[in-house]
């Protein structure tokens, strides 16, 4: 099992509309990424948060799962919008 761990910054142009836009778009990712097996978002309610208000967590059955889902073109898709509006920090690991 790999996870993918990740967490936005949002700047300051971005929209509320962005921010659903963003959370709709990566739990729909769950019915069309091959080897994807569960995803969560959500608001980060960390008090030590560091600016980063969006969380996010993705368990793929493999590391080669997650390496094909960086290149998925729905992923490369969300990314061409959101990529502007944030400030990403990511943690994998296999479990």
């Amino acid at each position: 099992m790999f996870i993918h761990i990740f967490g936005f910054r949002w700047k300051p142009e971005a929209t509320e509309a962005d921010k659903a836009r963003a959370a709709e778009t990566i739990l729909a990712f769950c019915s069309a990424i091959p080897g994807l097996i569960d995803v969560h978002v959500g608001p980060n309610l960390s008090p030590r948060n560091h600016g980063f208000t969006f969380a996010g967590l993705m368990t793929f059955t493999d590391k080669a799962a997650a390496d094909a889902y960086t290149i998925h073109p729905q992923h490369q898709a969300l990314l061409k919008w959101l990529v502007p509006l944030i400030d990403p920090v990511e943690l994998d690991f296999e479990a």
